[in-house]
């Protein structure tokens, strides 16, 4: 029972990795707290896992500071926020054909994405921190992926949202370490969830091959990965950022 009673703030919590990390805490004590666009969904995982849910685009600055302010007024503190929301929108920068562009990744792509997935972390710190100073500390986890370190094919918005997370989580840490407030961001790998486990059984025995250690990460690997950096037994643990891959390193 490391968060007996500690708020913890999940965003993208209704389903993956986030809903994993939602459980997980739950189960250690503490008071959770989720956050998605899926209303259906995230009301019910709410409900599986003894949580609260809130209807939240992490993108939209004034519907996040609503969601915290309302946190905050029926807890009185926050104690922990993990930046978990995120989507895909996969696309090569540009396909060529007989030296013509063929295909391309489009504006909205890019722009969505990094709006949710960049954006929206920093949306989310910005208007948890200052409760976290004014209570004297706290934990902030970012996700990240491998992706953000090694690059992907036919991932350049993705992977420049993930670096990008990396980079202010750095910042961060410098910034707010003077408050008592640690700051880690996770990488995980090939992970398991629901959407991908639906993937055909040789792409996903493809992917386990080319983890060293020969199997795909559980959403429950990640999710513990989480609760070791938010508990004290990572208190002197602030700016780094967790590979969670089984040991790959992605390639082309």
């Amino acid at each position: 029972m490391r968060f007996q009673n500690k708020v913890v703030l999940i965003t993208g919590g209704a389903a993956g990795i986030g809903k994993a990390c939602a459980a997980k805490f739950a189960a250690e004590g503490a008071v959770v707290l989720i956050c998605d666009v899926n209303e259906e969904v995230g009301q019910a995982t709410a409900q599986e896992i003894g949580a609260s849910f809130y209807k939240v685009n992490v993108a939209d600055r004034q519907d996040v500071q609503r969601w915290v302010d309302a946190v905050v007024a029926a807890h009185g503190r926050i104690d922990v926020l993990i930046n978990n929301a995120g989507i895909l929108r996969d696309g090569q920068l540009v396909k060529m054909k007989d030296g013509k562009v063929v295909k391309q990744m489009s504006e909205a792509d890019w722009d969505l994405l990094i709006d949710i997935n960049l954006k929206g972390v920093f949306n989310c710190t910005q208007a948890v921190a200052p409760v976290m100073i004014n209570q004297g500390g706290g934990v902030i986890l970012n996700a990240s992926s491998i992706v953000g370190l090694d690059g992907n094919f036919g991932q350049t918005n993705y992977v420049a949202a993930k670096a990008g997370v990396i980079g202010m989580t750095k910042v961060w840490a410098r910034e707010l370490g003077r408050y008592g407030i640690r700051v880690n961001a996770i990488a995980p790998g090939f992970t398991l969830t629901d959407m991908v486990r639906q993937m055909p059984a040789e792409i996903l025995q493809n992917m386990a091959a080319r983890v060293p250690l020969g199997r795909l990460g559980e959403v429950a690997d990640i999710a513990n990965a989480y609760a070791f950096l938010a508990s004290a037994e990572a208190s002197y643990i602030s700016g780094v950022t967790l590979r969670v891959d089984g040991g790959i390193v992605v390639g082309t």
